[in-house]
């Protein structure tokens, strides 16, 4: 499933292996109590039609067809009609999705991005056979085994690049500086997907960029937040959310419970069936999965400085970022325990369940069994987390106008928490005519960062001027704000 999300170049975005399915947040290992028989009496004249149907197509239609397909189609049909993240897993796309949500693939260990219809390298990852190989930031990635790139879509050249490890493949590459291309065969290998890289951007001032939510992602940010403690205390912190889909829940709970108190409400769920009411907390049975069935693994943040509870800290949100990361930026945002800047988030508040349809788990069906809510009750559906600071790409205006949002897809749920569900439409968000490529996140010239970086050293915050139909929780609807760094730590809420 591609997302919605991927209009803009800069979201055209994946690493050569494994890619998580946009906006997607996925409750795991509760398959059991969807077993259980809620189901009420058959409609039987329905189900007469669809027997029906059935025969005619087997009798009539122009070639056989097989009765595997026909069902297959059935079931594939009955459930992505449900909603736009609801979808029939055939064997090779549950494959793929059990593989992103374990943060390991086969592959090269490249995070690429489409740019003017060839394959741009972003980064390889240090490593992996890319970044043994030379592949370099930068370098246009133009055949795979000898066929052109060109006129292929992202994901097909990620397909091609794809494969098992141990396995070979032949890449051409343009690179600034050399005449001819450069040839590179590598080997692909078993990939490490690292969700969470961070950097101190200057003294006394870091910086972490998530990029999606794995199984891995918890303890992956408590082993870069120890890295920027090393050298001392920072004075803040920016945690950068852009353009991340989403992933498992138990990364969202454990990302929050790292600067929120223990114990606190996270996120809560509600849904038609009474197990789909749930509450997560900051604790650690709540964002780690159980092992043998009894035990808890060691607990990631257990560690952690106790100076990154209080640290001022900024989240830096957009259109593309889902799920997942509202719960987290809703969390904290509900706690006032970290501003958010930037644009409206994506509006994805809904859980989806992985439901396996035979005993070897090989085809399963994506459902979704209930919509989530902030600790204060609130439903982001339809709607998206609204910055504090509402800060723009550029000081221009977005680099893309008009990107898609939950609201825009066609079937969406309602939000149960609006009285009236109305449409609502995309920002009307003006492009920049002075660029013409994309801003690269977490480096000098990313303006919201900069922005962050301004709020959190207590010096004005330049916002965008927003569009009509959207609403202020923060700083107000454009000019400058002056805002001191906000320290106050969260009142964790009693478990019941």
């Amino acid at each position: 499933m591609s997302s919605p999300t991927l209009r803009r170049p800069f979201r055209d975005l994946a690493l050569i292996g494994a890619s998580l399915s946009a906006g997607v947040l996925i409750s795991l290992g509760i398959g059991a109590w969807a077993q259980k028989d809620t189901r009420a009496p058959l409609p039987l004249e329905e189900i007469r039609q669809l027997t029906d149907v059935f025969g005619l197509i087997k009798q009539s239609y122009v070639e056989p067809v097989e009765d595997k397909k026909l069902i297959t189609d059935a079931i594939n049909g009955m459930v992505s009609e449900l909603d736009p993240h609801s979808s029939y897993l055939d064997e090779k796309s549950y494959k793929e999705l059990k593989t992103s949500i374990s943060g390991k693939f086969g592959g090269l260990g490249i995070e690429v991005s489409m740019e003017n219809k060839v394959v741009k390298v972003v980064s390889p990852i240090e490593g992996t056979p890319a970044f043994r190989a030379g592949i370099r930031a930068g370098d246009y990635i133009i055949r795979v085994d000898g066929a052109q790139v060109r006129g292929m879509s992202l994901q097909q050249a990620v397909d091609k690049m794809r494969g098992e490890p141990g396995t070979k493949v032949k890449l051409g590459v343009l690179r600034k500086g050399e005449e001819k291309p450069l040839e590179f065969e590598l080997t692909r290998d078993i990939i490490k997907v690292v969700s969470v890289r961070s950097k101190l951007i200057e003294p006394g001032f870091g910086y972490v960029r998530i990029t999606q939510f794995t199984e891995p992602t918890t303890a992956d940010l408590a082993r870069e937040l120890g890295k920027l403690y090393k050298d001392g205390e920072l004075k803040g912190l920016v945690l950068d959310l852009r353009n991340n889909p989403g992933g498992v829940l138990q990364g969202a709970v454990g990302v929050s419970a790292a600067f929120l108190p223990r114990n606190v409400l996270v996120v809560s769920s509600k849904g038609q069936l009474q197990q789909a009411q749930t509450k997560s907390y900051a604790r650690v049975e709540d964002y780690l999965t159980r092992e043998d069935g009894n035990l808890f693994p060691s607990d990631p943040l257990k560690n952690l400085p106790p100076a990154v509870k209080k640290v001022p800290l900024v989240i830096l949100v957009n259109s593309g970022s889902a799920s997942a990361s509202e719960i987290v930026s809703g969390a904290l945002q509900d706690y006032d325990r970290a501003k958010i800047l930037g644009t409206p988030s994506f509006g994805k508040g809904s859980v989806q369940q992985i439901i396996p349809l035979d005993d070897k788990d090989k085809v399963a069906i994506k459902l979704t069994i209930s919509r989530y809510y902030t600790p204060k009750d609130r439903s982001i559906q339809a709607k998206g987390i609204n910055p504090d600071f509402y800060v723009e790409e550029t000081p221009d205006g977005e680099l893309f106008a008009n990107p898609l949002r939950e609201a825009d897809l066609d079937g969406h749920l309602s939000n149960d928490k609006v009285t009236e569900d109305k449409k609502q439409e995309s920002e009307k968000f003006v492009r920049n005519p002075k660029r013409t490529k994309a801003i690269e996140f977490g480096t000098a010239e990313d303006y919201q960062l900069q922005q962050a970086l301004n709020h959190l050293k207590g010096q004005p915050v330049k916002l965008s001027t927003k569009a009509d139909n959207t609403e202020s929780e923060g700083a107000g609807a454009s000019g400058t704000a002056k805002d001191k760094p906000s320290d106050k730590a969260a009142t964790p809420d009693k478990k019941k």
